[in-house]
């Protein structure tokens, strides 16, 4: 057994480690894709956008991963047992589960539809627990258990002026399985925890990041509320990722880690 003391960088290894990932092609998910690819990991990525699936496969590839792509969300629980079943007979387990997949709706409560509404509860909130429930039932049964990492967000501690009831409920719930689960599976050398960042560079928010008065504004209200002074960058959520999917993280569980400069501190 590697000396902890000598090699304690050892304890984030998790090279060869079998690791799925929903919602591969979108912000969140495609950032744990790579990273989990580049730390040596085989992966299973679903997504619903083929071409944008293929594209971050490719990409898991040339970091020097065995990738086995699905495209199908994980909207049933037929499609959520699907996928670790897909783990488990591509690669003899399942030791990571990233559920990154999820929505939102933006719009104030009196022009956001009950259907709308139930959309965002749907894809943020059933799915993570049909997941969580799918790839619980092949943990138990591997001696060395599993990660299972969940997306909630600032905002599930936080409300939002601009028409986020949906999504604020989506991830206090999501905040509330993670914490369930934790409390649930910790005999059964299964964590269960959540990564919870604010605004970060995406695809969906690069008009942040842009230099008119648009963006200059939304950062100058933003900005005065996150001690680090600046938004988050995709590389700020690898860290958290590497450190719940390993055994650094072995005696954490039921924990929601906030990614966000501070910004929930004050």
């Amino acid at each position: 057994m590697t000396d902890i003391w000598t090699q304690p960088l050892s304890l984030f290894g998790i090279k060869g480690k079998v690791a799925l990932v929903t919602g591969a092609s979108g912000a969140f998910g495609a950032v744990a894709a790579k990273a989990l690819a580049g730390a040596g990991c085989k992966l299973v990525l679903a997504a619903g956008n083929a071409n944008a699936l293929e594209k971050e496969a490719e990409i898991c590839r040339q970091l020097g991963a065995e990738v086995k792509t699905i495209r199908k969300r994980p909207s049933t629980s037929d499609v959520c047992e699907e996928l670790v079943a897909a783990a488990a007979d591509c690669f003899g387990s399942l030791d990571i589960l990233v559920v990154a997949s999820g929505m939102n709706k933006v719009a104030k409560i009196n022009d956001l539809s009950p259907e709308d509404f139930t959309s965002v509860m749907d894809a943020n909130v059933t799915q993570s627990w049909l997941l969580a429930r799918a790839a619980t039932a092949q943990m138990m049964q591997q001696p060395d258990g599993g990660k299972i990492v969940l997306v909630s967000s600032a905002r599930g501690l936080l409300g939002h002026p601009a028409g986020y009831t949906a999504y604020c409920a989506s991830k206090a719930a999501v905040d509330g399985i993670t914490k369930a689960l934790g409390c649930e599976l910790g005999a059964d050398r299964i964590t269960v925890n959540a990564i919870a960042p604010t605004v970060f560079r995406s695809p969906l928010t690069a008009w942040m990041f842009e230099d008119d008065e648009l963006a200059k504004g939304f950062r100058e209200g933003f900005l005065a509320r996150v001690p680090k002074g600046r938004l988050g960058e995709p590389e700020d959520l690898i860290g958290p990722l590497l450190f719940l999917s390993s055994r650094a993280s072995d005696f954490y569980t039921g924990h929601i880690l906030y990614a966000d400069g501070g910004y929930t501190a004050g």
